[in-house]
């Protein structure tokens, strides 16, 4: 087996031919990316669920974000826009271009083991940067699939490659030399040790690291719809998501209401007994302290209070609790109070009180009458406080993690201008 070294070294000499290759042409190489991962989505749809236990229109869905971003960031090819601007002295041309950081050590997790991939390698390679990509230990077979999309659609060699292993090789491979910037998903725990180990480096890393997200419900929301969306964003994908909902901050004039009905529905989910096994001690816990368990195995719980740890630390698993309060400014108030600042959601008829929340709640997405789950491939994605580091994935964001800027200034007056001072 090749060193991690070795196969850094290579990603570093395959950087100057891709970087040189015209974006437009790398675009192209996106685009058959696409197209073969839609001609195989139902294939690699089975082996998401074979490997992690995804359901499979969940994994269905994954693999068409993939192919979405896969389209998306081929149109950057020719779309990746610096600035032309005026300079301030005569007979001079100013302007900005995107340039590739180099080479990108791609750390993913396993519960979006096609999808998350997809946001670091797609922008990373368009822009120019090779690749190193350590998936988790969970989704291997996932990996290889995905990457042998890579190969077969013309990436060349030392492009993109893949290193396995558990996190000892993650961290082996943050502390390459070669490696310019490290894009991470996983825990918070761990994402502050890629911080530190990148900010004695000298690196650039970017952080997605999950989140403590609230559904608010206020007392002239439409019922049905809300628990429609509690219901998928708190126990799809057995709770496993950095986007799902594990609050549900309700007004008290609709509390018992919307508790019945949730109740109703969640009594009768089937969810992974070995993610809810691994949230019980949290849960005995919180029953101690006075909450009040309402279900089981798709667990609701009720009488939590915001400072509870069951209400701030981040479960990963099919876990919500619900939380009273008395007015819209409780409601973000109690949102806004937890170490992460991922995804946050709220339901109301009051188009006042909807910007209001737009304005206040503190967290990088905010839906509307829709549940703290999903994303499109055209807009930033990513988390405030412990949820990241300000880095983004996706849309037009993504190019500014994995890209620098170069300042170009072309003189051509034939004699020496020296700006400020000659003024």
């Amino acid at each position: 087996m090749e060193s991690l070294a070795t196969v850094v070294a290579r990603a570093a000499d395959a950087l100057p031919a891709w970087r040189r290759l015209p974006a437009p042409r790398r675009a192209e190489t996106l685009i058959r990316v696409g197209e073969l991962l839609r001609d195989r989505k139902s294939t690699l749809a089975e082996i998401i669920t074979a490997e992690i236990g995804k359901p499979p229109a969940e994994a269905g869905g994954e693999v068409q974000e993939a192919i979405d971003m896969a389209y998306y960031m081929a149109g950057e090819g020719r779309r990746s826009f610096g600035q032309t601007v005026p300079s301030e002295l005569p007979d001079k041309w100013a302007m900005s271009i995107r340039e590739p950081v180099g080479v990108v050590a791609a750390i993913t997790a396993w519960n979006f083991p096609i999808a998350v991939p997809s946001w670091k390698i797609l922008p990373a390679l368009v822009l120019g940067n090779t690749v190193v990509w350590k998936p988790s230990e969970r989704a291997e077979r996932c990996a290889a699939a995905f990457a042998q999309v890579f190969t077969e659609a013309g990436v060349p060699p030392g492009v993109l490659t893949i290193v396995t292993g558990d996190g000892r090789v993650g961290e082996t491979l943050v502390r390459q030399p070669a490696v310019s910037l490290v894009s991470f998903t996983g825990s918070r725990e761990n994402g502050r040790h890629v911080a530190i180990a990148c900010a004695e480096l000298g690196k650039r890393c970017a952080l997605e690291l999950g989140g403590k997200n609230a559904v608010i419900v206020l007392d002239d929301a439409d019922l049905e719809l809300a628990v429609d969306g509690i219901v998928w964003s708190a126990f799809g994908t057995s709770g496993q998501r950095c986007t799902s909902c594990s609050r549900v901050i309700v007004h008290k004039g609709i509390r018992a209401a919307l508790t019945e009905a949730l109740v109703e529905r969640v009594k009768s989910l089937e969810i992974d007994q070995g993610a809810a096994d691994r949230c019980e001690k949290f849960i005995r816990e919180a029953v101690a302290a006075g909450a009040r368990r309402l279900t089981s195995g798709a667990t609701l719980l009720d009488n939590v209070t915001p400072r509870m740890r069951i209400a701030q630390e981040e479960l990963f698993g099919p876990v919500c609790v619900i939380i009273e309060v008395g007015s819209l400014a409780e409601a973000i108030a109690v949102n806004n109070d937890v170490p992460y600042g991922l995804s946050s959601s709220i339901y109301t008829r009051d188009v006042n009180q909807a910007f209001a929340a737009m304005r206040e709640l503190s967290s990088g997405i905010v839906y509307i009458n829709a549940g703290t789950t999903g994303s499109e491939v055209q807009l930033p994605f990513g988390g405030v406080r412990g949820s990241g580091n300000g880095w983004r994935e996706a849309g037009q964001a993504a190019l500014d993690t994995f890209s620098e800027w170069k300042t170009i200034y072309v003189d051509y007056s034939g004699r020496l201008q020296r700006a400020q001072i000659d003024r």
